[in-house]
């Protein structure tokens, strides 16, 4: 394994950008120690430290990285489309192209969706699921909307490269300045709906940042950062917007669920942010031992993300077990404990990635692109989304019972959401898989 390693290393291409395989990998990490920080157990389940201390809530404006790592998205996407115009300039690659992306983002993914699913029904079929079995059968799931809006990202990306490749800073303006329109009707004229648009302009917006990297066209990341911080400063302070860039519980506006324009300014000034440090970031990566790092790191990041709640949630039912009290969250012996609860969380963490790190390998390479396949894989991947959006929502509780959540106005249970997200998966494998040449 350690050769593989250092083979895979010395053999990166010296036209690779590192400094991007270094900001998806940081990104994920940031959400994952987040998560685990504001974790805190109390008599009445899991919650979180930040509602319970609000103050902390300016930590989001460091530990919220999402808008990170879906303007890195942007940046490989970009690459990864155009590699593939280059080679087969007179076939559709839409399919291959989304299966490409894909493959390694989605075989982990259904892993974790199909051995929960299964535990929930097992736990359910035999009366369980109270105490810390039912938080976790509603919580492990709510980080796979990330991973839907990923999917939504990656859909999208041959027509809103278009018009980035004609319209560069314009396609970014247009879709910031919907974000802004969508705001203004939701808080300014009340329009009922309205603000779920802003799951698709806020973070499109983000991505757009990436195309514009991978032109060199973010020259001015000083500028970006200094005028995002300050727009998200004065909205949070002037208008609707709430100090927290997460979800708090019980709140009447969340920046992050929908999006708002405050979330927008956030990643702005987060991408002037790491752009700024590129040049240090890029002369540390030289070292053979820190790309090393990295490489190793992204090849099992998107499953330590997938199973670090899981994770978590099983350092806290074994201390419950062991009869342990919970402590009071915030006190100083709370905060003494946090080294060792992270500490625990690690170590089983690395636990399951070894079980299940095998669903990230990287497949084979892709395969010339086979005529009509584009709307089957287009089929497949908005199936996914819904699948994946829903399951977000919905969560692994509540199986038997048929629990369902509303998405866009559709009602959606656990297993209508499972059979989605795994038929969409199998219309992109289909679609994508091409010819040899």
């Amino acid at each position: 394994m350690a050769t593989d390693l250092r083979v895979l290393a010395e053999r990166t291409p010296v036209t690779r950008d590192r400094y991007v395989d270094l900001l998806r990998v940081a990104s994920l990490g940031v959400v994952v120690g987040g998560h685990w920080l504001m974790a805190a157990v109390t008599d009445d389940g899991v919650g979180n430290l930040l509602a319970v201390v609000p103050r902390l809530q300016v930590l989001t404006w460091l530990l919220q990285v999402m808008p990170v790592f879906f303007f890195v998205g942007g940046f490989s996407h970009a690459l990864s489309y155009r590699s593939l115009r280059r080679r087969h300039p007179d076939r559709s690659v839409y399919s291959v192209f989304l299966r490409g992306r894909l493959r390694r983002l989605l075989r982990p993914t259904m892993a974790f969706v199909l051995v929960w699913g299964a535990a929930a029904l097992v736990v359910q079929l035999f009366g369980g699921g109270g105490g810390m079995t039912g938080v976790a059968l509603r919580l492990v799931a709510q980080p796979l909307w990330f991973i839907g809006i990923y999917l939504a990202m990656v859909a999208f990306t041959p027509p809103l490269l278009r018009l980035h490749e004609r319209w560069g800073w314009g396609a970014f303006g247009a879709l910031a300045g919907a974000a802004a329109a969508v705001d203004v009707l939701r808080f300014a004229a009340d329009v009922p709906f309205v603000e779920f648009l802003n799951f698709a302009f806020v973070w499109l917006a983000v991505h757009q940042l990436g195309f514009l990297r991978a032109d060199g066209r973010l020259r001015a990341p000083a500028a970006l950062a200094a005028a995002g911080l300050a727009g998200a400063a004065a909205l949070v302070a002037l208008g609707p917007y709430p100090l927290s860039m997460v979800g708090m519980p019980g709140e009447k506006v969340s920046n992050m669920a929908p999006p708002t324009l405050a979330l927008l300014c956030h990643g702005l000034w987060l991408v002037g942010a790491v752009e700024l440090l590129k040049g240090p970031g890029a002369r540390l990566l030289r070292r053979p031992r820190v790309w090393r790092g990295v490489v190793a790191a992204n090849g099992i990041a998107m499953t330590a993300f997938l199973w670090h709640l899981t994770a978590m949630l099983g350092v806290y039912a074994a201390t419950t077990a062991a009869g342990l009290e919970p402590t009071e969250p915030a006190t100083a012996a709370w905060w003494a404990e946090v080294p060792f609860r992270i500490a625990a969380a690690v170590v089983v963490t690395a636990l399951l990635v070894a079980l299940f790190r095998g669903f990230e390998r990287p497949g084979p390479a892709a395969a010339a692109p086979v005529p009509g396949t584009g709307p089957i894989a287009a089929t497949g991947i908005a199936l996914c989304l819904f699948g994946i959006l829903g399951l977000s929502m919905v969560g692994f509780g509540g199986l038997l019972e048929g629990r369902t959540a509303v998405l866009v106005a559709v009602p959606v249970s656990a297993p209508a959401a499972v059979a989605m997200a795994l038929g969409g998966w199998l219309l992109v494998e289909r679609a994508g898989r091409g010819s040899r040449l």
